[in-house]
């Protein structure tokens, strides 16, 4: 059977979000379907030489890892205001161009920070609590269908975007080996989930 091309439901996006900096529904939906056609393509050659689909060699941690860059490589790419913030590991992933220099920043508050996870809901762990615009992007991987070759291509279930606080978030303990992290508290996930942008 081969590699399924999955397809962005254009259906199921909010008609009416909150979307700052000049963002388009047609920026999201854009930046999901430039990352199907990317696992359709790398899923298609390795079936052909009889290797596993991308999606069963990563660790969920490294799936959201280079989920979260190509979502914000590719909406740097579609957006109109927005670019990839070039600071190494720094804070948000998007900046408005030309604010800041080289548009490089350690830690700004101009922009968007993306996050991916698989978790339903949107709620994911965060290196801090900030004021930002959050954006969440949920997704699904299929790791139990068999044979194999007849596993759901990876879909996005549910897009978050919204302005968080850092009073919206809760401090989550450390343990001796962990590092410091901050996840939305209930009232912020709730504010996070009022402005849904798209919900499978």
């Amino acid at each position: 059977m081969p590699i399924t091309r999955n397809i962005v439901d254009q259906s199921k996006f909010n008609p009416d979000p909150v979307l700052p900096y000049e963002l388009r529904i047609m920026d999201f939906e854009a930046a999901m379907q430039d990352v199907y056609d990317f696992f359709y393509d790398v899923n298609s050659h390795l079936a052909e030489k009889g290797l596993e689909r991308l999606d069963d060699m990563l660790r969920p941690a490294i799936m959201s890892g280079v989920l979260s860059d190509m979502v914000t490589a590719s909406l740097a790419k579609h957006s109109r205001t927005l670019t990839e913030n070039t600071y190494f590991n720094g804070h948000p992933d998007l900046v408005v161009q030309g604010v800041y220099s080289d548009n490089a920043v350690r830690a700004g508050d101009q922009g968007v920070e993306i996050k991916t996870t698989r978790k339903k809901g949107g709620a994911v762990d965060t290196h801090g609590a900030r004021d930002q615009w959050m954006c969440v992007f949920v997704y699904r991987v299929d790791n139990q269908t068999e044979p194999a070759l007849d596993r759901l291509p990876m879909s996005f279930t549910e897009v978050y975007l919204s302005l968080v606080t850092v009073d919206d978030f809760r401090r989550n303990a450390r343990g001796e080996l962990g590092t410091r992290t901050a996840t939305l508290d209930r009232y912020g996930i709730r504010k996070l989930r009022e402005n849904w942008l798209y919900l499978e």
